[in-house]
């Protein structure tokens, strides 16, 4: 093999997509309700989108940042008008969008005078792969032999305002939040404490910083999640929906932080690639004229109710939480057995932690498509229990 093993292949090879579909290489037809880690929210080959690439790319592949960028202008003026954020920093991932974050965050905090600034986090919570998102991260299974780690992090449990408030000091440059903790095991935030949270924030002047990365673009039932709780971050980040598979990330900030970022201060050599941000108009265009938004919120509590109807009873599960489509099933045990099961019944489905089932369809999916996952999630989980009592009984 030429490649460095760092993933876990699941030894399908697919081939094609279309909609909420994959095939494989033998034909195989797969529902995706994995949408590429929560990117492809409108599905796989969406013609809007592919009309808008293919016709950039007729045109223009890549620039230097040095010219100026129209394509780069639309897309943030639609980011613009959609979060009521004024400014916009384009990238190539959600680990660079959280890493132009905390670098703006300490670039405000240095010309306030804190001369050695941190930035709080939260337990179970995921920033990326960095040095800097990854200290940042509160995961320690992601951190085996990576250090040493920058300074200036600080993680306190989720939910627990008290204990955001006594982490606070004259150092505290920001709060990083995620408002679903989605590779911590789609837990969401509280209301009262996101809120709490705003409120602290203002009153210390910190920066407020939205970590949108899986959350944005639709898939929680607002185009993006903290919409939903009544608040308004200094800095969101966003990347996987943004592009629908086209590599992007993105930083929105209000107007009065664009000082602290000026010339120089940062960049990206492919960021606010032209292809990428045609993908990124399209997709943000196609969100508010068919509000994918709201029926992805319609859709995900139909399926999250669904789930908690038909596997009330069943004796592993413990909770099924979630928002929009964004839901999360947690077991009292590994649930590995349980994807391959709904792999082989033909429904592709992902884990947050080794105990919780996690669902990213993408937000075109039809109610009957819906229908037919849950139905092979709810048979497939009674079938290994059957077959766990029969290994019991039989003394396997």
């Amino acid at each position: 093999m030429a490649l460095f093993p760092t993933y876990l292949r699941n030894g399908i090879r697919p081939l094609r997509g279309k909609g909420a579909w994959l095939e494989d290489e033998q034909g195989h037809a797969y529902l995706d309700f994995t949408s590429g880690l929560g990117v492809t929210n409108l599905g796989h080959g969406h013609p809007r989108v592919q009309q808008a690439v293919e016709e950039q790319v007729s045109r223009l592949w890549h620039v230097s940042n040095l010219f100026e960028a129209p394509w780069q202008e639309q897309a943030a003026q639609l980011l613009q008008h959609a979060g009521g954020l004024e400014r916009v920093f384009f990238c190539n991932s959600g680990a660079e969008a959280n890493e132009a974050a905390i670098k703006l965050a300490r670039r405000r905090a240095h010309q306030q005078g804190i001369g050695q600034p941190e930035i709080i986090t939260f337990t179970s919570s995921f920033h990326g792969r960095t040095l800097a998102t990854l200290t940042a991260t509160g995961q320690e299974k992601v951190k085996t032999d990576c250090g040493p780690y920058p300074a200036g992090f600080i993680s306190v449990p989720f939910n627990d305002l008290a204990a955001l408030e006594a982490a606070v000091n004259d150092q505290t440059a920001g709060v990083m939040l995620e408002l679903v903790q989605g590779e911590g095991g789609l837990i969401p935030a509280e209301p009262a404490f996101v809120q709490g949270v705003e409120k602290l924030c203002r009153e210390k002047n910190l920066l407020f910083m939205v970590d949108e990365v899986q959350t944005g673009i639709g898939r929680t039932g607002h185009l993006f999640a903290y919409q939903g709780y009544g608040v308004k971050p200094d800095v969101v980040t966003l990347a996987k929906g943004l592009g629908n598979g086209l590599p992007i990330g993105a930083m929105m900030g209000k107007e009065e932080l664009a000082e602290y970022f000026g010339p120089g201060s940062h960049a990206s050599t492919f960021g606010g690639n032209p292809v990428s941000l045609a993908a990124a108009a399209a997709v943000l265009t196609e969100m508010k004229e068919a509000d994918w938004p709201r029926w992805a919120g319609s859709l995900g509590k139909w399926i999250k109710e669904r789930l908690q109807e038909e596997l009330r009873d069943h004796p592993w599960v413990k909770e099924i939480r979630g928002m929009g489509l964004m839901i999360g099933v947690q077991l009292d045990r590994p649930v590995a057995d349980w994807i391959v099961k709904s792999r082989e019944k033909g429904l592709l489905v992902l884990q947050a932690g080794p105990e919780v089932l996690r669902l990213l369809p993408p937000l075109i999916i039809r109610e009957k498509e819906a229908e037919q996952a849950v139905d092979i999630l709810v048979n497939g989980l009674w079938e290994l229990q059957e077959v766990s009592l029969d290994e019991s009984v039989s003394g396997v």
